[in-house]
């Protein structure tokens, strides 16, 4: 055994060395081979696992877009405020930088995207940086650059220390030939924008990523999200926020997709709760990697008359975007999530009447605080 005394030897010898500041545990030698990075072997001696600890330790990258904050929020006041990190490229507001961690972190860049995985001992990683729909044809290279590339560095880092995965996947995987009214799980995709493809592979990526290395992937295909205290960030589905600002700020929206344009679509907080809910189920009731989850459907022209309802004054023009309307023609008109209704309980709260009061009382109270001030 003279080795293995050598190797504890020098273990111990680290252990003790005031290089690093800190005292590093000598623990069993063991492989983690199934890394398709090729990294030190002691790179995992600082991950925690999610069962060795009394709360999941996570990282959300492209942490100030429509999801990040409010996901942030619900994680922080499920597992407390310290163990809950947001992270962007971006300089965040006052109101985020002080509510809880915050850390710059670009995925492209390897080496720094590790660091803070194990400086922090991150157990969760949420993926939410990419490049949306109309703004990815905009810019095709770049978003192959943080749609595709960004998404193989957080699968390296994610199965070198085991963590689980969430990366969320969207309407936007579909194309054209894909059966749209409903759309089920499993059937052909073929999305014709980069968005679309980058979101295929991912769903692929994770999916074979757990078979062959273990790594914990879990993914749900979101469809057009809604919420009141983000702006809209150039998706095509997007009109569906930007239609309540305009009623408020002026009582007219321009909308960009035909008035029949049916899409599904989901409140935020129903999207927000979905996700820890997929995040938390026990991965024995998980029947698949990616899920389709669903709330309602509508077109533009359904959620104009019940704005009106309350805002009869509102004035609606459409001027059709030939480009986001390609895109709407070949996404889902309708989900069918029957497997995260069966597999983990999913069920939506809020329908389009609820969705549109929601909306509608949150923007007015906030513009009447403006006033006031």
């Amino acid at each position: 055994m003279p080795v293995m005394r050598t190797i504890t030897r020098v273990a111990k010898q680290m252990a003790q060395s005031p290089v690093c500041g800190c005292q590093i545990s000598v623990m069993p030698i063991r492989s983690i081979g199934f890394s398709p990075r090729q990294v030190p072997s002691d790179a995992s001696f600082h991950s925690v696992s999610f069962s060795e600890t009394d709360h999941p330790r996570v990282l959300i990258t492209g942490g100030l877009g429509q999801l990040g904050v409010g996901l942030a929020k619900l994680l922080r006041k499920r597992y407390g405020k310290n163990n809950v990190i947001l992270s962007d490229i971006r300089k965040p507001p006052d109101s985020v930088f002080y509510s809880g961690p915050f850390i710059y972190s670009d995925i492209l860049d390897y080496k720094n995207l590790r660091e803070i995985v194990v400086n922090n001992r991150i157990t969760w990683l949420i993926h939410y940086s990419a490049l949306l729909s109309a703004v990815g044809e905009a810019n095709v290279p770049l978003a192959r650059a943080v749609n595709i590339t960004g998404l193989h560095n957080i699968l390296d880092i994610a199965a070198e220390h085991g963590l689980r995965l969430f990366v969320p996947s969207t309407i936007g995987a579909f194309g054209p030939t894909s059966p749209r009214n409903p759309t089920p799980d499993l059937c052909v995709q073929r999305p014709r924008t980069i968005y679309g493809v980058s979101k295929v592979h991912a769903e692929l990526m994770g999916e074979y990523y757990h078979y062959r290395y273990g790594l914990d992937f879990r993914c749900l295909r979101y469809p057009g999200i809604i919420s009141a205290d983000s702006q809209p960030g150039g998706g095509t589905t997007d009109y569906a926020v930007q239609i309540f600002h305009d009623a408020i700020k002026t009582g007219r929206f321009m909308c960009n997709l035909k008035p029949d344009t049916r899409l599904p679509m989901m409140y935020i907080d129903d999207c927000l709760r979905a996700t820890l809910e997929v995040m938390e189920a026990p991965a024995p009731s998980l029947t698949m990697r990616t899920y389709n989850i669903n709330a309602m459907s509508f077109t533009p022209e359904e959620l104009a008359i019940e704005v009106q309802k309350h805002m009869p004054e509102l004035e609606v023009v459409y001027d059709v975007d030939a480009v986001r309307q390609a895109i709407a023609d070949s996404w889902p008109m309708n989900f069918d999530d029957s497997n995260a209704r069966k597999d983990w309980g999913w069920k939506h709260d809020f329908d389009m009447a609820e969705l549109v009061t929601t909306m509608l009382n949150y923007l007015n109270s906030g513009r009447l605080a403006i006033q006031a001030n």
